[in-house]
C-alpha cells in the first residue's frame, strides 16, 4: 500500500469518523451544557473506564489479527479469533457482574451503580463486533467499516435527543403520558449511557454478514501462537487509557478537597480533557488506516523510509491541530462554558493535554518496531513505567495543583513513553526518522502558542479591540507556520497525491 493509499484510506476512515466523533463530541458537550460540573461527574468517570474494560475485553487480539493474516489462512484465524473473543466476552461480563459492587465502589459511583450496570453492557456489545470490524479494516473495505460507525453515532445522538427534548418536555407536561413515562428525573445524564448501550447493540445487526462467515471451529495451535504474541499487548493497549483511568482515580484517593468539591474538580477537568479530542480523534482515525498499512508494508523494500515519511507527515498535521486548538482557546471556551461558566477555570489545561496526545500519537507511530519485531513486551514494560509516572506525578502534584498537577501528569508520562519508545526502536528496527526537523516543528508551535497566550494577558478582556486582536494573532500564527511547512517541505509536498501539483516548480527549458 503507498502513501497515496493509505491516505485515501485515512480519509475513508477519517471523514466518517470525524463526523461521527464530532457529533459524540457535542452530544458530550450537551452533557456539560445540561448538567453542572457535580452533575456530570458520574459521565466523566463511567467514560473514563469503558476504554479500559474495552482493551482488556479483547486483549490485543486486534492487532494480531492483522499480524497473523500476513502468513495464516485467514479464514482459520478468523473463526479461532472469534471464538476466543465470545467465550471470554461472555466470562469476563458474568465476572462484572459478580464484582459489581466491588467495582462500583472502587471508581467511586456509589451514587449511581446502575451507570456501572449499562457501562457493562456497552463493553459487552463492544467486544462482540471487535473481530468483525478488524476483518472489514484488514480486507480494506473502509467504507461498510465507516457506514457502521456513523449509523452507531448517529442513532446514539437521536436518542439522547429524543431522551432529553422529547420525553422529557413530555413527563413535564404530563407524567402519565406513554412518552412522560420513557423520562424519570432521576437518571439524568444516564440517558446518554442508555443510548451508548442501545446504539451498540444495534451495530451488531449491520455486521450480520461478517458473522454468518462466522464458523465455530478453533485451532488450539493457532489460538496459543497468538495469545503469545499478543497477551502484551493488553499492557500496551493501556498506554492511551492508564491517565484516563489513573488520573480520576488517584484523584479521588490523593485529593485534599471535600467529596463536593472533589467531584467538581473532576468535572471541570473532564470538561476540558474534551478539548483535547480534535488530535484524540486524528490518531484514532490514523490508526485505522495505519495498523494494517505497516504490516502490509513490512516486507516491501523501503519499508523503514516510507514509516518515516508516514511520521513526518503525521507530526506536521498534529502540529497544525494543536495551533487551532491552542491559538482560539477563547471560542472553544463557549463550547463548554456557554451555559456553565464554572468548567472555563480549568482551560489553562487544555495545551498541556493537546501536546501531550501528541506525544501520545508519536508514540504509537513509534510502536511499529516492537510489532514487527514480536517484542510486544518491551512495550508491555513501556507501558508500566508510564502508568508508574502517572501513579508517582498524580500522588505529589494534585493536592498542590488539583487537576492542573493532573494534566502535567499525562504530559510527563506521554512524553516519557514516547522518549524510551524511540531510543529503544532505534536499537532493534532502526527508522530514520528526521528528529531534528520534528523537534523544531514541535518547539515552534509551542512557542507560538506561549507568544499568543503573552499577547492576550497584556489585553484588556473587555475592551472593544481584544477579540480582534486576539484572533487576529491566532491567525497570523497560523498562517506564519502554513508558510513554513510550505517552504521546507516543499518537495515532499510535491510528492503528495491530489495536492502536488500545486507545490511542483514548473520546468525549466
Amino acid at each position: 500500500m503507498s502513501i497515496k493509499k493509505l491516505a485515501g484510506q485515512t480519509l475513508w476512515y477519517g471523514v466518517p469518523r470525524i463526523f461521527s466523533r464530532f457529533l459524540s463530541f457535542g452530544i458530550s458537550l450537551l452533557g456539560f451544557q445540561l448538567f453542572d460540573p457535580n452533575g456530570s461527574y458520574a459521565f466523566t468517570q463511567i467514560y473514563a473506564v469503558v476504554p479500559f474494560l474495552n482493551i482488556l475485553f479483547t486483549y490485543g487480539l486486534e492487532t494480531s489479527y492483522f499480524r497473523f493474516a500476513q502468513d495464516h489462512d485467514r479464514q482459520k484465524l478468523y473463526n479461532t479469533l472469534n471464538v476466543s473473543i465470545i467465550i471470554t466476552t461472555i466470562l469476563f461480563t458474568a465476572l462484572l457482574f459478580l464484582f459489581e459492587k466491588p467495582l462500583t465502589s472502587f471508581i467511586g459511583m456509589q451514587r449511581h451503580p446502575e451507570f456501572v450496570t449499562w457501562m457493562i453492557w456497552i463493553v459487552f456489545f463492544d467486544t462482540l463486533y471487535t473481530i468483525p470490524m478488524a476483518r472489514l479494516r484488514q480486507e480494506e473495505r473502509p467504507r461498510k467499516y465507516a457506514f457502521i460507525n456513523m449509523f452507531s453515532v448517529l442513532l446514539n445522538v437521536a436518542l439522547v435527543l429524543f431522551f432529553f427534548y422529547v420525553a422529557k418536555p413530555a413527563r413535564e407536561a404530563d407524567p402519565y403520558t406513554f412518552l412522560g413515562q420513557l423520562y424519570r428525573p432521576e437518571i439524568g445524564i444516564g440517558y446518554f449511557i442508555i443510548s451508548n448501550v442501545i446504539a451498540s447493540a444495534a451495530c451488531l445487526l449491520l455486521l450480520y454478514k461478517e458473522f454468518t462467515s462466522f464458523r465455530f471451529e478453533f485451532d488450539m495451535k493457532l489460538w496459543k501462537e497468538v495469545m503469545k504474541y499478543s497477551y502484551p499487548l493488553i499492557i500496551v493497549g493501556f498506554g492511551g487509557m492508564i491517565n484516563e483511568m489513573l488520573s480520576r482515580l488517584v484523584y479521588q484517593k490523593v485529593s485534599t478537597a471535600t467529596v463536593t468539591q472533589r467531584e467538581f474538580e473532576l468535572g471541570v477537568f473532564g470538561a476540558n480533557y474534551k478539548l483535547a479530542v480534535l488530535i484524540t480523534i486524528f490518531i484514532q482515525i490514523f490508526r485505522m488506516a495505519a495498523e494494517p498499512f505497516f504490516f502490509n508494508q513490512s516486507r516491501q523494500e523501503g519499508a523503514q523510509r516510507m514509516y518515516a515519511r508516514v511520521m513526518k507527515f503525521f507530526v506536521i498535521a498534529c502540529c497544525f491541530m494543536f495551533l487551532f486548538i491552542a491559538l482560539f482557546l477563547e471560542a472553544w471556551k463557549v463550547l463548554i462554558a456557554g451555559k456553565h461558566p464554572e468548567y472555563a477555570e480549568g482551560l489553562h489545561i487544555v495545551p498541556v493535554l493537546s501536546m501531550a496526545s501528541i506525544f501520545l500519537g508519536i508514540y504509537y507511530n513509534l510502536s511499529v518496531w516492537y510489532k514487527l519485531t514480536n517484542k510486544n513486551m518491551t512495550g508491555a514494560y513501556i507501558t508500566i513505567a508510564g502508568a508508574v509516572i502517572t501513579i508517582l506525578l498524580n500522588i505529589w502534584w494534585i493536592p498542590q495543583f488539583k487537576y492542573t498537577g493532573a494534566a502535567w501528569a499525562t504530559f510527563c508520562c506521554y512524553f516519557f513513553m514516547m522518549a524510551i519508545s524511540y531510543v529503544l526502536g532505534q536499537k532493534y528496527y532502526p527508522i530514520p526518522y528526521p528528529k531534528k526537523k520534528l523537534i523544531t516543528y514541535l518547539v515552534i508551535v509551542t512557542l507560538m502558542y506561549i507568544l499568543h497566550e503573552m499577547i492576550a494577558r497584556n489585553l484588556d478582556p473587555h475592551s472593544s479591540y481584544y477579540k480582534i486582536t486576539y484572533y487576529g494573532a491566532g491567525l497570523l500564527f497560523f498562517a506564519l507556520f502554513t508558510l513554513l511547512i510550505m517552504k521546507v517541505e516543499r518537495k515532499e509536498l510535491a510528492r503528495l497525491p491530489f495536492v502536488g501539483k500545486f507545490f511542483a516548480r514548473p520546468a525549466t527549458r
